[in-house]
């Protein structure tokens, strides 16, 4: 047997220990990606309240996840990851319960907005816990030296279950109603749980335990980067349906779904590009390629450009969060390693937080379009932010990431 043909199957045998628990995050932001593209529409049309309170209601579970993240960071460290994930999972059925109360609460706008915003505020607690319990979970499976594999794959499900959502979710509410999309959510988290509760767990790592603040400090620079690169996705997740609307463009939903397609493309294609380039260099392109996505998408003339320039936001994103998530991780003990995916994590919660108000003040005093134009800049700014890491790193003698 070749070195090659041993290499392959070794990589093939480690990505089927890690599918079944990234399956958990594919099922978890698929209730995130069912209601995303009909929640906006729901809240400014149906509830007649502004864009802002639109942007405001998709955006706070973003906040919720970025409260719950120490929590989800000492549970995967202390109680493990099977029960961080079993708990997250509860936390999304809760959520659709939620859901499908708002909607029967329609006539009385203001209960139904009440409803809702409870909904993302525990879905916001299930994401935090299932995202960073998954993750861990998988390292434990695979062990250290597929950290990059794990994030990718966990990526890979995130965004592949937000590109089926979000068009399955328009599809039923045209067709079922906006009451079936709790109850699917319900389900799905029942099927989760369910699954969770049946497989095996790994051992919680014991030994040296940073505290939360000098882990957070730590990993501020990379997550600094990360919150730029995110405004990308925030912009495109909470308004491109409502940029559609105002253009009079059909097929709002596809533009999700080509992003997530991209996204998901890019992983599976370049993953491998941290270990060879570092995960800094790799940000650095990704960050670049994001930024002239979101350019082509703030001056689209029309529908195909505006897709394509969703599909090169979506490749740029894609590497992002395991680029500069390596190298964060690798600044901890392996005891602290829920810690710092959580504290990492967290400049993902807050820039989707912020994103989705503050775009919707941009869109409401310049035009939807300008939302884009905002989060390129944001994306050229995490350029040169991780251009800045990556020469500091390279003047101190530190090799690139190899994870």
């Amino acid at each position: 047997m070749s070195t090659d043909t041993a290499t392959t199957r070794s990589e093939f045998a480690t990505t089927l220990q890690i599918i079944p628990v990234v399956f958990f995050t594919f099922l978890c932001y698929l209730t995130i990606g069912i209601p995303l593209a009909v929640l906006p529409g729901y809240v400014h049309g149906d509830l007649g309240y502004s864009a802002v309170l639109a942007g405001a209601a998709i955006s706070v579970q973003y906040l919720a996840t970025l409260a719950s993240r120490p929590l989800a960071g000492r549970s995967a460290d202390t109680l493990g990851p099977k029960r961080t994930v079993s708990i997250g999972l509860l936390g999304c059925g809760a959520s659709g319960v939620l859901l499908l109360l708002a909607v029967l609460s329609g006539r009385w706008p203001a209960a139904s907005l009440t409803l809702l915003v409870c909904s993302r505020l525990v879905l916001g607690f299930g994401e935090s816990l299932c995202g960073t319990g998954a993750i861990l979970w998988g390292i434990g499976r695979v062990g250290t030296n597929n950290n990059a594999r794990v994030i990718s794959w966990n990526g890979i499900a995130t965004y592949g279950a937000l590109a089926v959502g979000a068009p399955l979710g328009v599809a039923i509410e045209r067709t079922v109603g906006f009451a079936a999309l709790g109850i699917l959510v319900i389900l799905l988290a029942a099927l989760g749980y369910y699954l969770a509760r049946s497989m095996a767990a790994v051992p919680v790592v014991h030994g040296e335990r940073m505290s939360y603040r000098s882990v957070f400090t730590r990993v501020l620079p990379h997550g600094i980067g990360l919150a730029l690169g995110s405004a990308g996705f925030g912009s495109i997740a909470t308004f491109i349906t409502l940029f559609y609307a105002a253009k009079q463009w059909p097929n709002a939903a596809l533009s999700l779904t080509v992003f997530g397609t991209l996204f998901i493309g890019a992983r599976l294609l370049f993953a491998n590009t941290i270990k060879t380039y570092g995960g800094f260099r790799v940000a650095i392109a990704s960050f670049s390629f994001e930024c002239v996505g979101l350019l082509m998408l703030w001056l689209a003339p029309e529908p195909h450009v505006a897709l394509a320039g969703a599909a090169l936001t979506g490749f740029g994103f894609a590497l992002v969060f395991p680029a500069l998530g390596v190298e964060a991780v690798g600044l901890v003990p392996p005891a602290s390693r829920g810690a710092a995916l959580s504290a990492y994590s967290v400049f993902l919660d807050l820039s989707l937080g912020i994103t989705g108000p503050l775009a919707g003040y941009i869109a409401g005093e310049f035009g939807y379009g300008s939302v884009f134009l905002f989060a390129a800049v944001a994306a050229a700014a995490a350029v040169v932010l991780s251009g800045f890491l990556y020469v500091r790193d390279v003047r101190v003698g530190k090799m690139p990431a190899a994870l």
